[in-house]
Order: structure tokens, then C-alpha cells, then sequence
């Protein structure tokens, strides 16, 4: 099977060129004006939903997971892309999960995600760029921190995972499983703001 385009920045060892941070900073301009327009430039819009009231980012971003992951399917099944060329973080379960819920109790604290604060910060909001600062304070003392911590940063590495293969089915299976999932997660959101406004009515 003929493959239309075969290698990336990645495969080619080429993530650092200019080429390369020319396409990131295209992409990020794009993924920040959209994010915008969409209202998440607002932490008051973010937060929402860790109290029930939106759940606009749940669905924006399951939504997007959900493109990405049919589109990247359906290229590769076409013989469009070879996701062997494309870079897959490893897994390392400690270090990640650790991360995860930190990073989660700074967004619900802080109001921002290190991304939407960027475009918080462009868009001259001051709570962005205050959260901004403290993220770059926090990055400073990680990086001072880093020779104590660095054993821990390896501990439960997994390499490369795939939700299909922890699972042990097909790629095509464990999409199905993911639409699924977040169809049940759009269906189960509607509903709860439905009732919470049928409550306060």
C-alpha cells in the first residue's frame, strides 16, 4: 500500500529546526485564536465546569480527541499516514499521574490551563497574567528541584502505550470505546444542566 505522506519532523529528527518551530508557532497562533472565539479566554468560562454549571470544556476537548483519533484512523487505514513516523510520548505512571492531579488543582485554583492563560495574557487579562508568572515561578523551582527528583521522574514506565493495546483490542475497537465514552459524556453533561436548571427555576 503506497503511502501519500510517510515522514514528519519527528521521523526525521527535525523537531528543532526552523521549519519545524515555524509550524508550531503557526499552530499555536491558530489553536489560540480559536480558543478565543470559543470563550475559553475566560477562567470564569473554564472553571465552570468543575462545578457543574458548563461543561463547554469537556466537550470541546473530548470532541476534539474524538476527531483527531477517527481522522488519524481513517488516514492510516487509507495508507495516508504511517504512524510509526509520528512521536508518541512515552509512559511513565508516577511522574504522570503526579503531574495530572497538580496540574488539576492548579487549574481549578488558578482559573487557567498554561495554554488558555496565554491567551488570556494576549487578551490583556491580568488573572492570566499573574497565573502565567506563578507557572514560570513554578517551572524555575521544578528545574532547581529536578537532581533530587529525577529518580522519580522514570518510575512506572510503561514505553510506548496505546489504549488498544492495554486493553487488548483492536485500534478500531478501542476508537469505538472512546466515541462511545464521550457520546455517554456529552448525553450525561446535558442532562445534568438540565436538572440543576430545573432545580433553580
Amino acid at each position: 500500500m503506497s503511502t501519500l505522506a510517510t515522514t514528519t519532523f519527528f521521523s526525521e529528527g527535525l523537531l528543532g529546526s526552523q521549519g519545524a518551530l515555524v509550524a508550531a508557532a503557526a499552530i499555536g497562533v491558530a489553536f489560540g485564536f480559536f480558543l478565543e472565539k470559543g470563550g475559553f479566554g475566560s477562567s470564569k468560562k473554564l472553571v465552570a465546569v468543575f462545578y457543574m454549571r458548563d461543561f463547554a470544556v469537556l466537550k470541546v476537548m473530548f470532541g476534539a480527541v474524538v476527531t483527531a483519533l477517527i481522522g488519524i484512523r481513517v488516514l492510516a487505514a487509507a495508507g495516508a499516514v504511517d504512524l510509526g513516523n509520528w512521536y508518541q510520548m512515552e509512559t511513565f505512571l508516577v511522574p504522570q499521574i503526579g503531574a495530572g492531579l497538580l496540574f488539576g488543582m492548579g487549574f481549578v485554583m488558578g482559573g487557567w490551563c498554561p495554554g488558555t492563560a496565554v491567551v488570556g495574557a494576549v487578551s490583556g487579562r491580568w488573572d492570566a497574567i499573574v497565573f502565567l508568572g506563578g507557572a514560570g515561578i513554578g517551572s524555575l523551582i521544578y528545574a532547581g528541584a529536578y537532581p533530587a527528583i529525577e529518580p522519580l521522574t522514570s518510575e512506572g514506565a510503561l514505553g510506548v502505550s496505546t489504549l488498544d493495546g492495554v486493553l487488548g483490542v483492536s485500534p478500531g475497537v478501542a476508537a469505538l470505546l472512546v466515541i462511545v465514552v464521550a457520546l455517554g459524556a456529552f448525553i450525561g453533561s446535558n442532562r445534568l444542566v438540565a436538572w440543576r436548571a430545573r432545580r433553580t427555576a
